[in-house]
């Protein structure tokens, strides 16, 4: 079989990727990986994806040219923590305890520790795996009498004066364990969560500085622990300089080995602190020049694969964890929406909605993938997909039997990438899921969103007319109004009927089922 010869670079600013490997592919024939999760990005940031946006960004629009670009990709929840479970175990993320918002402060880790993930399957053909970024996913954090925060909180709940008592107990001399390396991944160097203590960079299971201050009332983000010192404005630039020498490394080894570089970027999620050198960068304030940094980013990545030599055998995925809150920089964060009225720019693009709604704005997202030799330069994808796929489209194609107890609910769009396109889509529904833990399902052209509505968050207008008797929902058909604007609940009883009953299959059974 043809060996390859394409560049898996995932970027992770919005996405997901594959690829096609031979039943028994040696190391030198198996194709890189790099994955770049953006925090945060909006469908209408890159200009890629809106020509109306205000933000430079060179090197994402340049990746689209050279690859593969989906209009139709989502993130399986409109937060953080869901998605980056989805993204590396191919399951949706409200079949674990986390049944709405993200994981907090010194929470346990929320990937089972014996569940097959991404980078362990990689792992698995011969990889190594890298993640470097932001983790939150949970850690089993020392202390010095074994207390445990989930001992008085359940997972996901936030309580600001308990969670920062606890800080007290823990002790950062010793190893922090269920993190990444114990979840698939070799090494990993990050900060975990930006605006999350301890405010220091972690490597492996360590601290690399005792977090011995505390943050100051002035400084944006959760109180905490802190490394003195610490410059909120220093960590993406420590990231991309990590990431960077990893592919350096890599470039210098006499025999390659494959691998998986795991890039969760933290921007343009707040704390919204773009360095000197890129602010009025763009028309759309802080948050504008906080997006064309992470567009640095990329071009840097790139550049690193392409003096290494590594390029032509990477396949780079570029995405985000969810849609963008559109706030506008001001004191590293902003009023939600206030980029949108005080610039002009939409994050969402021509979506209704934005970060955690349920609406289309909180979870379509950039997703772009190059793969040379293998994906058309600048091809387009309508097909829907969502970034659980990711799992399931990399074990086609390199031959790896996922068992039936992983990737639950992953499905390959590997004949997309490889111009085998099938008759009928692979993925034909997918569960929505909201911030407030609201659920919706697509198929087809049709959506329907049951339960509580939205999550209170800026949002364009819809006009959704209300009725004598009140819908229990809304009903979209996207391909009439992609807009979202015209509920047509109590005007097409059979599809909120089977369109409810389908979702409430998925729910129950421990798989999805419907679409393959």
């Amino acid at each position: 079989m043809t060996r390859f010869r394409g560049v898996l670079f995932v970027l992770l600013a919005a996405g997901g990727l594959t690829l096609g490997l031979t039943p028994r592919l040696h190391a030198a024939a198996a194709p890189n990986i790099v994955l770049i999760l953006a925090d945060d990005m909006g469908y209408g940031d890159p200009h890629c994806y809106n020509a109306q946006s205000k933000i430079p960004t060179p090197a994402i629009d340049r990746l689209a040219a050279q690859g593969m670009r989906f209009t139709d990709a989502h993130t399986p929840t409109s937060v953080c923590t869901p998605t980056r479970y989805g993204l590396l175990t191919g399951r949706y993320c409200w079949r674990t305890a986390l049944k709405q918002g993200v994981l907090w402060p010194w929470d346990a880790p929320l990937i089972a520790a014996d569940r097959l993930t991404l980078p362990k399957m990689l792992q698995r053909r011969g990889y190594r795996t890298a993640c470097i970024g932001k983790w939150h996913l949970g850690w089993e954090w020392p202390t010095g009498d074994g207390a445990r925060i989930n001992d008085r909180l359940p997972l996901g709940r936030y309580d600001v004066k308990t969670r920062t008592a606890f800080a007290a107990k823990v002790d950062f001399t010793r190893p922090i364990s269920g993190g990444p390396t114990t979840r698939g991944f070799d090494t990993y160097f990050g900060d975990d969560v930006p605006n999350f203590p301890p405010y220091c960079f972690i490597e492996n299971d360590r601290v690399t500085a005792l977090p011995t201050d505390s943050k100051p009332k002035t400084m944006f983000g959760h109180p905490g622990p802190m490394a003195p010192g610490w410059d909120l404005t220093a960590v993406m630039p420590a990231l991309t300089t990590r990431a960077v020498a990893f592919l350096d490394e890599r470039g210098r080894e006499p025999k390659r080995r494959p691998f998986f570089l795991y890039l969760p970027l933290t921007a343009p999620h707040t704390p919204i602190a773009p360095t000197p050198e890129f602010q009025g960068k763009s028309q759309a304030g802080r948050y504008g020049d906080w997006v064309a940094e992470v567009d640095a980013t990329v071009a840097q990545v790139l550049a690193a694969l392409r003096r290494n030599g590594l390029a032509g055998n990477t396949l780079v995925l570029f995405t985000s964890d969810n849609g963008s809150p559109a706030r506008d920089g001001t004191k590293m964060s902003g009023a939600t929406g206030s980029v949108v009225r005080k610039f002009g720019h939409h994050p969402s693009g021509p979506w209704r909605g934005m970060k955690s709604d349920v609406w289309e704005g909180g979870h379509r997202v950039p997703f772009i993938i190059r793969w040379p030799g293998r994906v058309k330069a600048g091809a387009v994808a309508d097909d829907l997909i969502c970034l659980t796929d990711v799992m399931a489209t990399l074990a086609a194609a390199l031959r790896f039997e996922l068992p039936k107890d992983a990737a639950e609910d992953s499905l390959s769009f590997l004949p997309l990438l490889t111009g085998r396109k099938r008759r009928r889509p692979a993925r034909r529904s997918l569960v929505h899921h909201s911030g407030n833990g609201t659920f919706a399902i697509r198929e087809g052209d049709w959506k329907l969103i049951v339960g509580n509505l939205g999550s209170g968050g800026f949002s364009r207008p819809a006009t959704v007319k209300p009725r004598a008797s009140g819908p229990q929902g809304q009903l979209y058909n996207l391909a009439d109004d992609p807009g979202e604007t015209r509920n047509l609940w109590l005007d097409r009883p059979e599809i909120v009927r089977r369109l409810s009953e389908d979702l409430a299959r998925t729910r129950r059974e421990g798989r999805s089922r419907l679409g393959g």
